[in-house]
């Protein structure tokens, strides 16, 4: 008996039946065979996800298989980190007995291990080293990773006589949701994995053995509690990464070191930015010079959207429950919002503006000569972040949204979502970002009919084909109320982000019951479209000040030009050149203390202000300036009028030219 599997390409691979992936790698070649750490399992007719399997599990006859290498990208990556997870809870296991152990899985940039660790016990990253070196010595020791399939009662059985609690829970867990799945079914078997002495409860895969976890490195202790449930223990969290070569994992740290100078909360302290208080947490306080990037940003946003015939409006902050549950936010979102009672009425925060923009469209009847209608607001939303979570400007309670909502008709749906995809690209092309598109389908949990979601999914789908763009699938991460395309960046340390978003709604547009007259005279449907490019004002200014570390580019510098006198004589020169820029709306600052001029520019270098203008005796006799950049050094002799032209001519990048607006139909 045989059977067959497709390779990536197209050719057929007959094998023994009962095959494994690793008689699959050594059938293609003894190369394969010696750098494959695991498969890659589909049948595309089922339209299941590929599934990473062990090269030691059978294989099943007629599946599409690719074999995974160390050159396999992420991948592979996940693989190796998931092996570490279980390197590190081993180490842990025989140097601190009695240690109940919970769980390890790959994250991102690595991985981590819970443990509890016994009364009087702590662990701290001074506890690294010991750590690390028992690790080694497994790693070196080429440990096989060992799948068994076992009953839940045995598993159950073993690991309450190691008196591991949070193995028993888990597998309790595991039996439970079977027993009330959809249908009903008994759990026949769970798996085991045993590499060396240590044997955990996991679905895998893993590689072959230890050894692949050649380069790693333990990095941070957090807490975390069990489940995520602040009523349940708290256990220490041990991160770590793996990669598969040390150079790997020296660039990896040394990116982490740049981050951790380029850390925007440092970053806001050392330039004046922001600040934050316990007395209102999660939301920042705006400093004068952060509220001079603000404003940039703002006027940006402002002038961009009127270029494109958006239309600013301003919305309250508190409304009635019903509005929220009308629109379905109360059904998704109310953990995460705020309530408060007026005059016995249940008022909400606002976490969205969409309702809010309904009720201004729903004020005026609409013919279809109107449309599109297109309204934007810097939307200032509040939504309920747990404390542990809240990090900076990047995760807060208090958002500003670059917020737009477009109403049109379904005719118009494919051209609008080109256009907000084409304002996106100009905007991040500003900032030297070039997006990476993903679209997301509908999440389990959502409003609307099969048939809403069919057809926006295919009217987003149809955008991004109409455009030739290039995008990736997110199968089940749309908005509750429709598909959505998110872009994403990667920034100078070689992070992604997810910035912007373009939305396609036919559902609220029924709960709220819009309309529109069509060219028949008779009522119609509108579409909806939500979009934000910038994401939020200070997610995208936290993310901004990270990735030029603090060097903003001119234009949104929230000091432009620093003049330094060398002397207190030429204060006053100083002082009117000052003035001069002033009038031109340069930001621009005297540093007229009584301190030497190698002072002044140093400390002007260190608040990474663009450009300083000495003046002195000879400056102040020819009423010019000697300019000096930040990082570049002196570059030269001008007049005030000839430096403020330069500046002008470098505010803005000639790529940010506003397209004409989609005409109406």
């Amino acid at each position: 008996m045989t059977l067959t599997v497709t390779l990536p390409d197209g050719k057929a691979l007959e094998l023994a039946e009962g095959a494994t992936g690793a008689d699959a790698a050594a059938a293609i070649g003894p190369g394969l065979a010696r750098a494959a750490l695991a498969v890659e399992v589909s049948h595309p007719e089922t339209g299941e996800t590929p599934q990473t399997r062990d090269l030691s599990r059978p294989l099943p006859d007629g599946a599409q298989l690719a074999i995974l290498t160390s050159k396999s990208g992420d991948g592979a990556l996940e693989l190796i980190r998931h092996d570490a997870a279980h390197v590190l809870a081993e180490a842990v296991l025989e140097l601190y007995p009695g240690v109940k152990i919970s769980i390890g899985p790959p994250i991102a940039e690595g991985f981590y291990y819970d443990f509890e660790f016994p009364e009087g016990v702590s662990v701290s990253e001074a506890d690294f080293p010991p750590i690390e070196e028992r690790m080694r010595a497994h790693v070196k020791a080429g440990e096989p990773f060992e799948r068994r399939e076992v009953t839940p009662a045995e598993a159950r059985e073993r690991f309450a006589g190691e008196g591991q609690d949070y193995k028993v829970e888990l597998i309790d867990d595991l039996v439970a949701q079977a027993q009330h799945g959809n249908p009903p079914r008994a759990l026949e078997s769970v798996s085991l994995y045993t590499n060396g002495p240590f044997t955990d409860l996991c679905r895998g895969p893993h590689a072959p053995s230890t050894k692949t976890v050649s380069a790693f490195k333990l990095q941070s202790v957090a807490g975390a509690y069990w489940r995520g449930d602040s009523a349940r223990t708290m256990l220490t969290r041990i991160y770590g990464t793996a990669f598969f070569t040390k150079d790997e994992l020296a660039e990896h740290l040394e990116r982490i070191e740049q981050a951790k100078a380029r850390d925007h909360r440092k970053l806001g302290r050392e330039l004046g930015l922001f600040m934050f208080s316990e007395l209102s947490p999660g939301s920042p306080f705006w400093k004068p010079a952060g509220m001079a990037v603000w404003n940039s940003l703002t006027e940006l946003w402002r002038r961009e959207n009127l270029a494109r015939g958006y239309r600013e409006v301003k919305t309250p902050i508190l409304y009635d429950v019903e509005l929220w549950k009308q629109s379905g936010h109360w059904e998704k979102y109310q953990d995460n919002m705020y309530f408060t009672d007026v005059e016995g009425r249940a008022m909400g925060m606002k976490p969205m503006n969409c309702p809010a923009h309904i009720q201004i469209y729903n004020d005026e009847r609409h013919s279809y000569r109107d449309l599109p209608v297109r309204y934007s607001e810097a939307g200032l939303v509040h939504r309920h972040e747990a404390s542990g979570v809240l990090h900076g400007l990047l995760r807060v309670r208090h958002i500003t949204q670059d917020d737009a909502h477009i109403f049109c008709t379904d005719e118009q749906v494919q051209q609008e979502v080109v256009e907000c995809l084409r304002f996106g690209f100009d905007l991040y092309r500003l900032f030297g970002l070039e997006p990476r598109l993903e679209l997301s389908t509908r999440p389990e949990q959502r409003i609307g009919s099969d048939e809403m979601w069919d057809r926006a999914e295919a009217a987003l789908a149809g955008a991004l084909h109409a455009e030739g763009l290039v995008y990736e699938l997110n199968p089940g991460d749309g908005a509750f109320y429709g598909p959505k395309i998110d872009l994403h960046m990667t920034d100078s340390l070689g992070r992604s982000w997810q910035l912007g978003t373009v939305q396609l709604d036919y559902s609220m547009p029924e709960r709220f019951e819009l309309s529109y007259s069509g060219a028949d005279n008779a009522e119609h449907r509108p579409v909806m479209i939500h979009r934000a490019l910038l994401g939020s004002f200070e997610r995208f200014i936290g993310i901004m000040l990270e990735h030029y570390g603090g060097e903003l580019p001119l234009w949104l510098a929230p000091v432009q030009a620093i003049v330094l006198p060398v002397s207190d004589r030429f204060n006053d020169y100083g002082a009117s050149v000052r003035d001069a820029l002033r009038d031109d709306d340069v930001r621009i600052e005297l540093d007229d203390r009584n301190e030497s001029v190698g002072r002044k520019i140093r400390e002007a270098e260190l608040r990474k202000l663009p450009y300083m203008l000495i003046v002195g005796e000879r400056e102040q006799g020819e009423r010019t300036v000697s300019v000096r950049e930040h990082r570049g050094g002196d570059t030269g002799s001008m007049t005030v009028k000839e430096f403020s032209d330069r500046l002008q001519g470098q505010l803005y990048s000639p790529a940010l030219k506003p397209r004409q607006t989609t005409e109406r139909a």
